[in-house]
């Protein structure tokens, strides 16, 4: 099921690595990159949990990259070059909200990867989302900065919270 999603997760993480880049060069970059997926990785893996959400957003697209960008004030950019924005159109909005969320909140990070609907069933290890160091921070920091990053997390800040309560809505 969750291969299915790579080519959502890649644009979605390569979206957030480019809005809120790495502090620094190569290894910094490539620390970003790793923090962003896993965090791409978990909300995905939220937002569609089951084989067959799966495949609806893969038949039917995730949406695009169009309203982020306007939030972050980066619309229109690479707009008229098509070798730019075919990655673009595979950029969910709700998984970038949730990752921003899980990017700058320790608490809902942990929250979201214990919610994972079996865990165990993928040998993923989510350290530098939910335990990142100190050279993980400085690499992300503007990745993680929640000033920064609340125009997106605030978009479905609110459908997260209702994923993670509790009861029947963990189940939709």
């Amino acid at each position: 099921m969750h291969e299915d999603l790579s080519p959502l997760i890649a644009a979605t993480t390569h979206w957030l690595t480019s809005a809120y880049p790495a502090s620094g060069g190569a290894l910094a970059a490539a620390l970003c990159e790793v923090q962003a997926r896993q965090a791409v990785t978990v909300a995905a893996w939220l937002r569609y949990p089951t084989p067959m959400d799966a495949a609806l957003v893969t038949m039917a697209g995730p949406g695009g990259a169009a309203r982020l960008d306007w939030v972050t004030g980066a619309d229109g950019a690479g707009a008229d070059d098509p070798d730019t924005c075919a990655w673009r159109t595979w950029v969910d909005e709700v998984v970038a909200s949730w990752a921003a969320c899980l990017l700058t909140d320790a608490e809902l990070a942990d929250r979201a990867v214990d919610a994972l609907a079996d865990p165990s069933a993928v040998p993923v290890e989510f350290r530098r989302l939910l335990a990142p160091d100190d050279s993980d921070r400085r690499a992300a920091a503007l990745l993680r900065h929640p000033d920064l990053l609340s125009p997106v997390a605030d978009l479905h800040h609110a459908e997260l919270l209702t994923r993670l309560a509790p009861g029947p809505a963990m189940a939709a």
